[in-house]
């Protein structure tokens, strides 16, 4: 750095000063994000590049290296804008048409990410890997532009589920595993099941050892769940007992051990141990398969003392880019995940405890006036909607400040105090409880105390360092909530088989996750 000479402000010449060189320590800034990046350290990456745009705002760089640090966070929304602002700053800048692609795939906006890798295709033409992510886009633009040229308006879909010949399947003589009895269906539930405490033990020991359910039990757990959900409404409202405990999870997303710690640390689901699993259940992590049959199995045996809410990644484009549909294919068949699709449509949207504390995965509402009532007349059999309440139940995310705010994610809003306030009064509830959000100790309070978050996936994807948490309430009679404070329970990851998060995620999301 030069040297400078200057007044200061007692009137005496300053000598020897070192002037500020703000393009060269926005590109120190960098390199320590870089080094951040690679650690995968990626909130300390994205601050650090937010420091170096702060110095020079005109280096699209700056925000092409900010932008994958949102996308591997998840936060999309971020990543569109810092990636269009590159673009806007250097329209040759191939890697802000990657990311910016990356985004709009993660978000399900297929055409907008075809245009990006079109322009990068055409700016570096002998480039095999954009050559290849174009074709594997242009693929899917043209199977849903196929997929909506076939359909009639107004009729109903063909389900998959109903179509399917699940007595043809038969069973091998040398399967060792886990068995069904085929022909003693429960009453207990429509369309019955055949589920006890002696299969999902053995199941969940199976699975361990990395074996495979049979097919022909895999499909009939997920008719069951389909015909039990299709029953159910899109609020589900739970009563704890008094002194009996009621436990509340977070994502898990395909982290099959650790769900499995969650039952040593906090005992496997009963009558007497009652739970409910908050959605994103699978993507992301490598054993998506394992962890969604477990639960439904759990589900169709205690189905008044487990319960399950809908997340984001039970949709179509998540499933399709992070893994769920890659997995099930290699595990199964591409008829099996039509299957999953149809229950995932059926899943309840949130749950209510003892009318006090109402429970969703992502958050609340871009508008004051929506009541519980709303909220059970949503129709939910369908792919999430890009606004309205559905969409907000799986996506919005609480913020510090007061007021709403554009969602991070590209999808949703972010919710103020206030906001969380207005809806608790109106509604006469306590708090909510929310998952959706990696919480470096599992869980996070924030709205003082009446926005609760739960995240269960310790060290997720096998990088973010964080501890996994589940939460603990008992019914009381004394009171107005009829439920304790609750109690939280913070845990590490455990080791699991050597296969990789994301080992069957979608190729054009591989240069970034």
């Amino acid at each position: 750095m030069a040297t400078n000479s200057g007044t200061g402000s007692n009137g005496i010449k300053l000598e020897g000063i070192e002037e500020i060189d703000p393009q060269k320590m926005a590109e120190d800034f960098k390199a320590q994000a870089n080094q951040f990046f690679k650690q995968e350290k990626y909130p300390v990456a994205e601050e650090l590049y937010s420091k170096a745009i702060e110095l020079d705002s005109t280096n699209a760089v700056y925000f092409a290296n900010r932008s994958i640090t949102h996308i591997k966070q998840e936060n999309f929304g971020y990543a569109l804008s810092d990636a269009s602002k590159a673009i806007e700053l250097d329209s040759t800048y191939t890697k802000a048409y990657y990311r910016r692609a990356a985004a709009h795939m993660a978000l399900g906006k297929y055409k907008l990410a075809l245009r990006d890798y079109e322009r990068v295709c055409k700016v570096r033409p002998n480039d095999k890997d954009a050559k290849l992510k174009f074709t594997e886009c242009r693929k899917i633009v043209q199977q849903i532009a196929f997929n909506k040229a076939i359909s009639v308006e107004d009729q109903k879909a063909a389900s998959v589920a109903e179509a399917l010949d699940i007595e043809s399947m038969t069973v091998e003589d040398k399967y060792d595993g886990p068995k069904l009895n085929l022909d003693q269906p429960s009453a207990s539930l429509p369309g019955g099941t055949r589920i006890t405490v002696e299969f999902v033990d053995q199941l969940l020991e199976f699975y361990r050892e990395q074996k495979l359910l049979h097919r022909r039990y895999a499909f009939q757990i997920l008719l069951d769940a389909r015909n039990y959900f299709m029953s159910q409404p899109s609020l589900v409202n739970i009563t704890v007992p008094n002194t009996k405990k009621f436990t509340i999870c977070g994502d898990i997303h395909g982290q099959y051990y650790d769900l499995l710690n969650i039952f040593k640390l906090n005992g496997k689901p009963s009558e007497e141990n009652p739970y409910l699993f908050n959605g994103d259940f699978v993507d992301r992590g490598s054993f998506s398969v394992e962890c969604i049959f477990v639960l439904l199995s759990y589900k169709l045996l205690y189905p008044n003392h487990f319960f399950m809410s809908r997340g984001n990644h039970e949709s179509e484009n998540m499933n399709k880019m992070y893994g769920f549909e890659g997995e099930v294919k290699a595990k199964y068949s591409a008829n099996m995940v039509d299957i999953f699709t149809e229950v995932y449509n059926w899943l309840p949207l949130c749950h209510c405890i003892n009318d006090r504390v109402l429970v969703m995965h992502g958050g609340l509402f871009a508008k004051d006036d929506v009541t519980l009532e709303d909220i059970k007349k949503t129709e939910r059999n369908r792919q999430p909607p890009d606004e309205g309440i559905m969409c907000e139940l799986l996506w919005s995310d609480p913020q510090p400040m007061p007021g709403r705010s554009p969602s991070k994610r590209g999808v949703g809003c972010q919710f103020g105090p206030d906001v969380t306030n207005r809806f608790l009064e109106n509604n006469q509830l306590d708090y909510v409880v929310r998952s959706h959000e990696v919480k470096e100790a599992g869980y996070e309070m924030n709205h003082e105390g009446k926005c609760i978050t739960v995240f269960s996936a310790p060290n997720y994807c096998d990088t973010m360092g964080n501890k996994g948490a589940f939460i603990n309430l008992w019914g009381t009679d004394t009171g107005p909530k009829g439920l304790t404070e609750p109690k939280f329970t913070s845990y590490e990851s455990v080791p699991h088989p050597n296969v990789r998060p994301m080992a069957y995620a979608n190729s054009l999301l591989s240069m970034f996750c």
